[in-house]
């Protein structure tokens, strides 16, 4: 249905639409144009939130040795590059952009234990910049899995988005594929990997949240 994290705006806006929909029928009377051009664009502003909000069920694709997509969106970025935050080495980097119409909601690549969960204050360049990832408000988290070392991913917000929601505490136990927080209005979430991933995506590709596979990952 929707997620937890619109609640709040959802009645808000059923509210208003509903108030806004009923003055307009007493006090426009002589022109039912404008009166329906006004009641059905806030009822299309309240289906837009309905829609963003929406959290599907889903059949989650779990698998022990592999990474699977922490978001919906499109893969705008593939690099290696030295990450400095955690691991302060090279890691190889995949940028996922998740527009307005996309599902929001953000989960967890692996299972494991979270090791590391920090807020950034920050900018709000466009998220499929790459200069988003380090300049952006973001919450950057790093998860220790059974087989296959850290993994990190990071939350950003982009022009539009302006409040990260995330679940991941330091010390949680955590499940592949499970609800992790939500960014609001258009984001991006970047995934840091060994080099040694084996990647089973590429750029353009358009991924889905706790089903698609974004790499295999060796033993360690």
């Amino acid at each position: 249905m929707f997620h937890k994290e619109g609640y709040n705006l959802i009645i808000l806006f059923f509210i208003a639409v509903s108030m806004d929909v009923i003055i307009l029928e007493v006090l426009i009377k002589e022109s039912p144009i404008l009166k329906n051009f006004l009641q059905t664009s806030a009822l299309t502003l309240l289906i837009f939130i309905l829609w963003f909000f929406r959290n599907p069920k889903r059949e989650l694709n779990r698998k022990s040795n592999y990474v699977i997509s922490p978001a919906d969106g499109k893969i705008v970025n593939i690099e290696e590059v030295f990450e400095d935050e955690f691991f302060k080495d090279k890691r190889l980097q995949i940028s996922i952009f998740l527009s307005p119409l996309d599902v929001h909601v953000n989960r967890y690549p692996v299972s494991g234990e979270v090791l590391y969960s920090k807020y950034h204050q920050g900018k709000y360049i466009v998220a499929w910049h790459p200069k988003s990832s380090k300049k952006n408000e973001r919450t950057t988290i790093v998860i220790k899995s059974e087989n296959s070392g850290n993994i990190m991913y990071r939350q950003i917000a982009g022009m539009v988005a302006r409040r990260i929601v995330n679940y991941a505490n330091e010390g949680l136990m955590v499940t592949q594929g499970e609800d992790s927080g939500f960014i609001k209005f258009g984001s991006r979430v970047d995934l840091f990997l060994p080099l040694n991933s084996q990647l089973l995506v590429k750029e353009g590709d358009r991924v889905v949240g706790g089903i698609s596979e974004i790499a295999k990952l060796g033993k360690f």
